[in-house]
């Protein structure tokens, strides 16, 4: 039997191929009546089999049909689709739009056409399946719709010009030196040594600082004063310099990387929740050791999962810890250098995705992993990142994922492009850092750079280090900061406070803000007022105590200033007590004098003699008739003046007077 063909040229309805089916059903049923004379012969005849055989394939081109029709979508409306000329629907329109411009503007005229076709369209629109035919542009759009579109652009382009316009004025040096919050300053003594350390919560409600002297603060902006004091003083690295702080992304943990090989993470308030386990340092093999085995250099916290950081260390190693598991570290990457060496990452950190890590190394070079697959190779290295034999001090990725910063002891800065690593954008020059941990960063929109640099080698009293600014895009200088008379080693710009924190060499932790763009911060520490506190006195001295003593040789007890006070607590006139409360029941002020308000306002305010609460009213009132007639005081005087004199009826009889009569 022969195989169907399938064809895509044309498509047809199934109603035609029953029909022709029927038909040869029909002249099948004759032959086989013709056929049935005689005796027949064995299965079929020949005319039976070509009209199978074409049947098969009719019933092949049915069903082709009708699942091209499936996919064009014409089977699913039920209905017949509708043919159209397209050249005399064209002509119907331009007779249309050419009858409608001869006609007047307020006037409307319908031809017997346009009401055939009115009609038939109404009667065919069930129908109609598929697409309408095109009309005239002309005609099916009006000269209104066309201006009020153009105005409309027009209103578009200008507003997106006013937009361009602004956005151009904040891309310039100057716009950007005016979105720098360092109209205000305020200074915060952590100690005398060098600030190595800065950290502050998602929130930017506290402050951790750490110095080379192994102490760390704790500063709570809520709770300071003017005095800008921390509140909480620790030693948790023994006497190991404390090199790097770090907080979780919820804010209640810290991670403290020191100078030994165990890093620590403390909680909100400086309790210790976790310390990372010592490796063996007799192992060669690193993977085969359960932690660090050399002094820790830097470390961060990944950017989504609250329990998971990243330590760096001497021991060429990278390694990623889990709080819940404290006995061993839960990925580790090996860093080498060129030629397979070992080599130190002195900086560490993750792409706001978490997709890449990266570090920088001593000797230069920037390599970087993909999260996603195994760390066994890199998927980003930059041999020659900086100057050979120059450490890396900070690496930084922008907020948006697209720029890397780095800066080396080379006394450069550069930035780099993620997207092409060969080449940096560009290289900041002539900026001297003396300690490994010098920083860099992007500012919370992208687009300044900030490093510091330290005071230069030709040390004079004029001379302070300064936060230099750079514009991310164009590359040059906005502005440059004096700091202090010492070395800028850590810089912090907190992207929801808008402030700007500095450690310095000489133990101080400046903070730099607006009063307009800044929020919260060091600005709710400013307008405290500092109270002193009140100690409570010892007194050390001993005492003779005598009872069978004589009064005027008995020795008074020694109080101290706590008894005194709540000695004089008791008192109302030492303790400014006010005065009780006015109520109804005995031993207030209102029931020494009656029982109500209105009766003590009446004995105390309203009269001068007191009044007796069982007298009549009305007699205690006639006591002063007679003074009121020899002496008026209160009413006759003031209608004195104006007041007619009064006339009265002489009624001898004393009989009242008639009613007058009712009128009629």
């Amino acid at each position: 039997m022969n195989k169907p063909k399938i064809t895509f040229g044309k498509i047809q309805l199934a109603v035609k191929k029953t029909e022709k089916i029927d038909a040869d059903k029909e002249e099948n049923q004759d032959d086989a009546a013709t056929s049935t004379s005689g005796f027949g012969t064995f299965g079929k005849s020949e005319k039976e089999k070509n009209s199978l055989n074409i049947a098969i394939e009719e019933l092949a081109e049915d069903l082709e049909s009708q699942r091209v029709k499936e996919i064009m979508g014409i089977t699913e409306f039920g209905r017949k689709a509708k043919t159209f000329d397209i050249t005399s629907e064209i002509a119907k329109a331009r007779e249309k739009s050419t009858v409608s411009t001869k006609l007047p503007p307020n006037t409307e005229e319908k031809t017997d056409e346009d009401e055939s076709d009115s009609d038939s369209d109404d009667e065919e629109k069930d129908d109609v399946v598929g697409p309408l035919p095109a009309k005239d542009p002309e005609a099916s759009s009006g000269h209104g719709s066309k201006v009020t579109k153009k105005k409309d652009d027009n209103e578009s382009a200008d507003s997106y010009d006013d937009l361009s316009d602004s956005e151009d004025d904040d891309e310039s040096n100057v716009g950007l030196a005016n979105r720098i919050p360092a109209s205000h300053e305020v200074q915060m003594v952590h100690g005398t040594r060098s600030i190595l350390a800065l950290a502050s919560d998602p929130s930017g409600a506290r402050l951790a600082s750490g110095s080379i002297d192994s102490s760390l603060c704790f500063w709570n902006f809520a709770g300071m004063d003017t005095s800008m004091r921390s509140f909480r003083t620790l030693n948790p690295a023994e006497n190991y310099p404390i090199r790097s702080l770090c907080y979780s992304v919820t804010g209640d943990m810290i991670m403290i990387v020191s100078g030994n090989s165990q890093a620590k993470v403390l909680d909100r308030d400086g309790f210790e929740k976790l310390e990372c386990v010592k490796g063996d340092q007799y192992i060669a093999d690193m993977s085969r050791t359960k932690g660090h085995t050399a002094q820790l250099m830097s470390g961060t916290w990944h950017p989504h999962h609250k329990g998971e950081f990243l330590t760096s260390a001497m021991d060429s190693t990278l390694r990623l810890w889990d709080v819940t598991n404290k006995n061993h570290h839960k990925i580790i990457i090996k860093v080498r250098g060129q030629g397979g060496l070992k080599t130190v990452p002195n900086a560490c950190a993750f792409t706001p995705d978490a997709t890449l890590v990266g570090t920088g190394c001593v000797d230069g070079s920037i390599q970087m992993w993909d999260t996603r697959k195994t760390f066994v190779s890199t998927t980003h290295c930059i041999r020659q990142a900086h100057q050979k034999g120059s450490e890396i001090t900070s690496i930084q990725f922008s907020y948006a994922g697209n720029k890397l910063l780095s800066r080396s002891l080379d006394e450069t800065m550069k930035i780099w492009d993620m997207r092409a690593l060969k080449e940096p954008l560009h290289i900041f020059n002539d900026l001297y850092a003396r300690y490994d941990t010098s920083d860099c960063l992007f500012s919370p929109d992208d687009r300044l750079v900030v490093t510091n640099q330290c005071q230069p080698r030709e040390y004079s009293a004029d001379n302070q280090s300064q936060l230099v600014f750079y514009n991310a895009n164009t590359f040059e200088l906005v502005n440059k900061i004096g700091v202090a008379e010492a070395h800028i080693i850590k810089t912090l710009w907190h992207p929801k406070l808008n402030q700007i924190f500095v450690g310095c060499g000489d133990g101080t932790v400046k903070c730099y803000y607006d009063d307009k763009r800044s929020f919260r911060g060091a600005k709710l520490c400013v307008t405290k007022t500092y109270r002193k506190k009140k100690h409570a006195e010892i007194g050390g001295l001993s005492q003779v105590i005598t009872p069978h003593a004589l009064p005027m040789f008995r020795q008074e007890k020694s109080r101290s200033s706590r008894k005194k006070m709540e000695k004089d607590r008791l008192d109302p006139v030492k303790s400014r007590r006010p005065d009780l409360p006015i109520t109804s029941g005995q031993g207030g002020r209102v029931a020494s004098s009656g029982g109500t308000l209105s009766s003590y306002v009446i004995r105390n305010l309203g009269l001068s003699k007191r009044v007796e609460d069982d007298q009549d009213p009305r007699e205690a009132i006639l006591k002063y008739a007679k003074e009121a007639e020899e002496d008026p005081y209160w009413i006759a005087p003031a209608y004195k003046k104006t007041q007619p004199k009064p006339i009265y009826t002489n009624n001898a009889e004393g009989e009242p007077d008639a009613k007058k009569p009712k009128q009629s």
